[in-house]
């Protein structure tokens, strides 16, 4: 008898921190996709650092924006060569891209995984002329992709109407997995209001500090931690001291999110879009309230009391004491919510319809 090793499926990642996706990929390479060998390519630094850590097989090289299209395309044209993978799995605009040139002419089955795509182009992409731009590069790098895996309904809704992908290329809805705590954490009120974001415009972490001078009028003994770091900081540590709100905002950087999580009461988050939020899993995960814009893949997590605007800082801080005051009525999980195994088989099955492979 011939046992033949289980397909390969290399992931091209053109990140080296950790951060949203970064996450995705070290919970996959965690679980392990069924039927397949994992092989992550992405640049040195810390989430190869971490994969290798976990066991997963990672291979190094420049690929990403700051190594330019040319030394990108190369480094996953010799990885496709060197490894003959089944699928080549892409994960972020620059990967998409660079993976639909590497792999001309190549045997592998392309899929990519769409995690950042929002409704109004300039969330991203700033001028109208490099949306325009954008859109017609990944209408064409599509028509590369045998699969599109998109992480929640409202992504693949907006993937569908900005970039049309061709009658071939099949969207898949595979939303970001988490697992619930073995054991649920313990629910009381308190008025720790935390964000976990980058402090950066879209984010729109302003609007929060607004929101939270209202309720930290109503209850002084309310303190806000904005966790995270971007090109916002200066201009978010001038608004703290400009709403009288200096000892009670901290912005302590990057942090473990789960040990915040575990000391917060409710996170907010009010962002011009996001597709399927890590942050928002977390929080119903950890029993943590959550409030949130109606935007993108938001409500497809959350229930309607828990989506507020982001300019009304009336109803913002009604949501936030509410869910503060009363645990009862901080959102959990909806039901049937994929956990990372079942995200991981997700991926697996998109794998199987495009290379045939039976299990």
């Amino acid at each position: 008898m011939v046992l033949t090793a289980p397909p390969l499926a290399l992931w091209v990642v053109p990140v080296a921190e950790l951060g949203g996706v970064a996450r995705h990929v070290l919970d996959t390479a965690e679980v392990g996709v069924p039927g397949y060998r994992l092989v992550v390519q992405c640049p040195p630094g810390p989430l190869a650092e971490r994969l290798r850590t976990l066991g997963a097989a990672v291979t190094t090289a420049p690929v990403g924006p700051e190594h330019g299209v040319r030394e990108s395309v190369a480094a996953v044209r010799d990885a496709v060569r060197s490894l003959a993978p089944a699928v080549v799995h892409s994960h972020l605009s620059w990967a998409d891209v660079v993976t639909a040139a590497a792999t001309a002419g190549a045997s592998s089955a392309v899929v990519t995984t769409e995690h950042g795509i929002a409704a109004d182009d300039l969330v991203y992409h700033g001028t109208a002329w490099r949306s325009r731009l954008k859109v017609a590069l990944h209408t064409a790098r599509l028509r590369r992709a045998d699969a599109v895996i998109a992480v929640s309904q409202a992504t693949a809704e907006t993937l569908r109407a900005k970039w049309h992908p061709g009658r071939g290329t099949a969207v898949h809805v595979v939303p970001n997995g988490v697992d619930p705590l073995p054991v649920a954490p313990p629910r009381a009120p308190g008025l720790h209001v935390c964000s976990v974001a980058r402090l950066a415009p879209e984010k729109r972490l302003d609007d929060l500090l607004r929101a939270f001078a209202v309720l930290h009028a109503r209850r002084p003994e309310a303190r806000l931690t904005l966790a995270g770091t971007g090109p916002e900081e200066a201009a978010l540590r001038a608004l703290v001291a400009d709403l009288g709100l200096t000892g009670v905002v901290g912005l302590p950087g990057h942090v473990d999110a789960p040990a915040l999580l575990a000391r917060a009461d409710v996170l907010v988050q009010l962002s011009v879009w996001e597709n399927c939020s890590y942050s928002l899993l977390d929080a119903l995960v950890h029993g943590v309230g959550a409030v949130a814009t109606p935007v993108g893949g938001n409500p497809e997590i959350l229930p309607a009391d828990a989506l507020v605007e982001a300019s009304d800082a009336e109803r913002v801080a009604d949501a936030v004491e509410r869910q503060a005051l009363d645990p009862t009525t901080r959102p959990t999980l909806p039901a049937g919510w994929p956990t990372r195994a079942d995200m991981t088989a997700g991926i697996a099955g998109v794998y199987d319809s495009v290379t045939g492979n039976l299990r």
